[in-house]
């Protein structure tokens, strides 16, 4: 069934750091009615995310870093446990992970594999966010990690059993951190 979508008007609400946009549009349902429906879309780009793992020490890498979203919703520190990630900035996806590989992490990877892609909140957020995983070892260290500019991230190195339990009592609550460990277990028998 392929609905019918006009967009009736465009309306910016804000670009202070990304784009918040208010859409009016008409839709037409599966019985032909058509309504009209208003919805607002925060569009800040698309992004990359990665898994780095050692599969002989069973290990993965993981960062830690201030969320203010998480905090106001509830996080009591605001701190989460995640993969590595980060917007494109205009690079393909490949591109673009292992650069913020390096500059999170501190590690250089030569390289990633593309697991899957997927819209993560498609319900008011554009971004599509590409899924990768690399193995790792102590000869790809380039740097400290950390991030750049006003960026504090810590660089966590966890056994893959840990980090699957601290899944299951909440430490770790990031959706895409949880679909690529996910990913490890079924596919890379971890």
């Amino acid at each position: 069934m392929t609905s019918s979508i006009k967009i009736i008007d465009e309306k910016l609400l804000s670009d202070n750091w990304y784009i918040l946009k208010k859409y009016t549009f008409e839709y037409q349902r599966k019985d032909g009615k058509i309504e009209t429906q208003s919805r607002e879309v925060y569009d800040r780009g698309n992004g990359a995310t990665i898994l780095l793992y050692n599969s002989q020490k069973k290990t993965v890498i993981l960062t830690r870093q201030f969320r203010i979203p998480t905090y106001v919703n509830g996080n009591k520190d605001g701190m989460l446990i995640e993969t590595c990630a980060g917007l494109l900035d205009q690079d393909e996806p490949e591109t673009a992970i292992k650069r913020e590989t390096e500059e999170e992490t501190g590690y250089r990877i030569s390289e990633v594999e593309k697991v899957f892609e997927a819209y993560m909140s498609p319900g008011s957020v554009t971004e599509i966010l590409y899924f990768f995983i690399a193995e790792y070892s102590q000869e790809d260290v380039a740097n400290e990690g950390g991030g750049v500019e006003d960026e504090e991230i810590d660089v966590l190195e966890l056994p893959f059993e840990q980090v699957i339990n601290m899944v299951k009592t909440g430490e770790i609550k990031d959706g895409k951190t949880i679909m690529l460990l996910q990913y490890l277990q079924l596919h890379k028998n971890f």
